[in-house]
């Protein structure tokens, strides 16, 4: 089983110090960034709304470049906001909301033209996974293996309990708000890329979408890279957890080629009411609660399920070298509860102040 390449792009919001409230200040901090030495053209991009910005690391191949690449695109990024008077924050959902203007891009404006509110409440962060395959046939067999795991994902990663002050009872508030767009949430079962292709062409020329790109199920072929592109997961706190969840995601797809490539028959395709319930309660629930068996309607313990997820990879893990680090981070994050179960301590013992200084740590 071959290592894989993969990359990942991270978004971030831009708060004020004191009020925590979102600053649209994208295109300073990104002009302040992009002019460090340690900052790559490409690396540091402009998000939707001008209070988030958005760090691509390079191709990588091992979990070690993935984690150096994350740590020094955080540092400039968290840098330049804090010369422009901003706090760089790795939350899925800005705890308190106010209104930003939308980036000045005519892909930008369109959108704000087509969904107003949408858009206006688009502070929302994720982190998306871009694992290599050979090819876009691999990329579909891939991604109808992968598809059943999305929500044990939504909820590993779920880090965006809060929304304008409050606390909204969901462990990933981001899972909730991206999913009002016309095509988002989990995938459809699709048999190759042949109907992958019809069915995109076919929702493109419905209208309701202006491009591929506004294609937001929680996996997809990418439209910029020869990648399974993996969006179900809220940025991370912490980049070692970020670390971690590109090596699961990585397992995932490598595990998946291999069974494809071994004849392997594909899984009964999971009915899309049961992922959407799964999706659902995963999100509602993160960590704290049950999750629901892939491709079943058994509910069993988070813990149980997300063991099961690292067993069935272990041999891509292995192969990769990512075992000992995956294992380790699997271990930590349901010890703590993961990003919501955090971000919720931290206020309840130090108040929102607190909750800042963690978030922008």
């Amino acid at each position: 089983m071959e290592r894989a390449t993969v990359g990942v792009e991270e978004e971030y919001l831009l708060l004020d110090r004191e009020s925590g409230h979102p600053v649209p200040l994208g295109q300073r901090v990104l002009a302040e960034a992009g002019a460090q030495p340690s900052v790559d053209a490409g690396e540091v991009e402009p998000e939707l709304l001008q209070a988030q910005v958005e760090a691509e690391t390079p191709v990588c191949r091992t979990l070690e470049e993935v984690g150096g690449h994350l740590r020094r695109l955080r540092g400039a990024l968290a840098e330049a906001a804090a010369r422009a008077g901003a706090r760089l924050v790795a939350s899925a959902a800005a705890p308190t909301r106010g209104r930003v203007s939308v980036t000045d891009r005519p892909r930008y404006r369109a959108m704000l033209a087509d969904a107003p509110q949408l858009v206006d409440e688009q502070l929302i962060c994720g982190m998306h996974v871009h694992v290599g395959v050979p090819d876009p046939e691999a990329a579909v067999a891939a991604l109808s293996r992968v598809r059943p795991w999305l929500p044990v994902l939504v909820a590993m990663a779920a880090n965006s309990p809060f929304w304008d002050g409050a606390d909204t009872g969901f462990a990933s508030w981001r899972t909730v708000v991206f999913g009002r767009w016309p095509v988002s949430g989990p995938p459809p079962d699709v048999a190759d890329a042949r109907e992958y292709r019809r069915r995109t062409e076919d929702l493109l020329r419905t209208g309701v979408i202006r491009d591929l790109g506004q294609i937001y199920w929680q996996a997809r072929p990418s439209q910029r890279y020869p990648t399974l592109e993996v969006r179900a997961l809220d940025v991370a706190v912490d980049p070692e957890d970020a670390v971690v969840f590109a090596g699961i995601v990585r397992g995932l797809v490598l595990t998946a080629l291999h069974e494809e490539a071994a004849g392997a028959p594909r899984p009964a395709g999971a009915p899309p009411e049961l992922v959407a319930a799964a999706n659902w309660h995963a999100a509602r629930h993160g960590l704290a609660d049950t999750l629901i068996v892939p491709g079943t309607p058994e509910r069993r313990p988070a813990a149980e399920v997300v063991s099961a997820l690292v067993e069935g990879i272990a041999p891509a893990l292995e192969a990769a070298g990512d075992a000992p680090r995956v294992r380790a981070g699997v271990e930590r994050l349901l010890a703590s509860g993961g990003g919501a179960a955090r971000q919720r301590r931290v206020l309840r013992e130090g108040g929102p102040e607190a909750l800042l200084a963690f978030l922008g740590a």
